[in-house]
């Protein structure tokens, strides 16, 4: 993986058809999709149930882009090597996870991925200060994790503080939760430029609809550069 900060839309396969996976996947790539994003929730650090290793390694032959893998579960550190053998390009790890975030992410890059760390609202941006030179990809939280389709909590101090703080090094700041086209152009402003959209992606498509998921992409898009983004 190449690192820029152009705009890079991460649609969520937590609002695809749960029973046609490969083929939504496959489709999302196809209309514009810069990455796929994969929500992994335990049902203990977040109130839902998801994707385990066997389900991750499963979607990765229909991967072609990146397979951005965002685990919110605790503890991280026995799953890393099962994520890293069902193939996540970008593992994320919640720094409210656990006590050793910095091990974490230590452990992440040992794998052979690339190392994220999230952040829910409650928590500032000065959680990550420290483990800045560990990490490749910073997620803000702009909703509490457990649910898709939630709306939009206003995080763009954290996210401008957060850009502050990274300066020239080589990390993206990604946005999790209610990004749409009214929200995308306030948090790329700020310093955002990887997207994560669920609802937003998938509303009005399916796989033999495929052409809505292109342009629920590119309106996000669209958006999102309208206002341009902090250098």
């Amino acid at each position: 993986m190449s690192f820029d900060r152009s705009i890079k839309i991460a649609p969520s396969i937590l609002s695809a058809d749960f029973a046609n996976f490969g083929a939504e996947i496959r489709a999302i790539e196809a209309q514009g999709a810069d990455w796929v994003h994969v929500d992994v929730m335990d049902g203990h650090f977040v109130p839902n149930l998801t994707f385990g290793p066997p389900a991750v390694k499963a979607f990765r032959p229909h991967v072609k882009t990146v397979m951005d893998v965002h685990l919110m579960i605790a503890p991280v550190d026995p799953y890393i090597d099962a994520y890293a053998e069902a193939g996540a390009d970008i593992l994320t790890a919640h720094v409210e996870a656990g006590p050793h975030t910095h091990r974490t992410l230590q452990a992440i890059r040992a794998a052979g991925m690339k190392a994220g760390v999230a952040l829910n609202p409650g928590t500032p941006a000065e959680a990550v200060e420290h483990l800045l030179d560990l990490t490749d990809l910073v997620c803000v939280m702009t909703v509490n994790p457990g649910f898709g389709g939630q709306k939009f909590l206003d995080m763009t101090a954290k996210i401008r503080a957060l850009r502050a703080m990274i300066g020239d090094r080589p990390i993206h700041i990604e946005i999790d939760g209610g990004v749409d086209p009214v929200t995308a152009p306030f948090v790329t402003a700020a310093g955002a430029d990887v997207l994560v959209a669920g609802s937003a992606v998938f509303r009005g498509g399916s796989v033999d609809n495929p052409a809505a998921y292109g342009e629920n992409i590119r309106t996000i898009r669209d958006s999102a550069q309208s206002i341009g983004k902090v250098a």
